[in-house]
């Protein structure tokens, strides 16, 4: 007797409300005979099924039964679907209806306490989720160009394994054919992307779990910056509460060490007139040298 046919049997008489042992026996495969001790089992165990002779009888479960009664308490519905509201910031259509379905399974709305929402205001396709979802499931090998940090751009094929939503961008965490290693691609860079009909058989990602290279090379940089009381809502939206102290002048000093690379120029470069690098001072000259670049671009 197989605890997941015993499940699948609640389910389809819980969607079809009524069915033969014939029925039941020919979707499992199995005897009708066995679909009888399937359900005494049932029984036994509290889901209240029952039989009835003649034209239009069945098996049938009552009405009023809901499945989580017996195998989740009013907790763990209630994490089920604010988990599957959750993910519904990720991919609307498909999860909308799978929360409509096990809203309707547990008989009760979603609490609506919860919204996510992780695209931002240039709004990333949704097609590339679904893309890339689908390669995730069925394995199959993904080809895209690519846009490095360099601005050059390379076509990649990678065996899809993860989507990762990392430091307020989302990335594809794959192996890649080309460099024989596991890369973190951030989707907003991809482009022409290809599901490929060559499946893969999946590694042990677990044995190379290690950063990409590109992080591994990376240098940390601690800096200290002063930043004008005017940025005070970038300030408590981009810096911890333990980085930040106030100043008498109503300025802000703030303290924190990033790894080094062009973004974090360019997101100095942002705050515009309002910030002043303290520490250290090469990247004091790094802005400034840039900061140079952009003027001349107006003369």
């Amino acid at each position: 007797m197989q605890i997941n046919r015993l499940l699948e049997i609640v389910y389809v008489l819980l969607e079809k409300r009524v069915e033969t042992a014939k029925q039941l026996a020919e979707q499992f495969g199995v005897s009708q005979r066995t679909i009888y001790r399937d359900i005494d089992a049932l029984s036994l165990a509290g889901i209240p099924i029952y039989t009835e002779k003649g034209k239009g009888g069945g098996i049938s479960i009552l009405p009023e039964f809901v499945l989580n009664k017996s195998l989740l308490n009013e907790q763990e519905q209630n994490e089920i679907l604010s988990a599957l509201k959750a993910f519904s910031g990720v991919t609307p259509p498909d999860t909308i209806q799978v929360v409509k379905k096990i809203s309707g399974l547990f008989k009760k709305a979603a609490a609506d306490w919860l919204q996510i929402d992780f695209s931002d205001w240039n709004t990333l396709s949704s097609g590339f989720f679904n893309n890339f979802k689908t390669a995730i499931i069925e394995r199959r090998i993904v080809e895209f160009d690519y846009y490095g940090a360099n601005g050059v751009k390379i076509r990649r094929s990678i065996e899809p394994y993860q989507l990762w939503f990392k430091s307020k961008a989302w990335y594809i965490r794959g192996f890649c054919l080309m460099r024989s290693d596991m890369r973190l691609f951030k989707l907003t860079r991809v482009r022409n992307l290809k599901l490929t009909g060559k499946h893969f058989q999946g590694r042990d990602i677990l044995t190379i779990d290690s950063p990409p290279a590109s992080e591994q090379q990376k240098k940390t940089v601690s800096l200290k910056l002063k930043i004008s009381p005017e940025m005070i809502h970038r300030i408590f939206d981009e810096f911890d509460d333990d980085s930040i102290k106030k100043q008498q002048d109503g300025s802000f000093i703030v303290q924190v060490s990033w790894p080094e690379d062009s973004w974090v120029y360019g997101f100095l470069l942002s705050f515009g007139e309002y910030i002043e690098v303290l520490e250290p001072k090469r990247i004091q000259k790094i802005i400034k040298n840039k900061a140079g670049k952009i003027y001349k671009k107006y003369l």
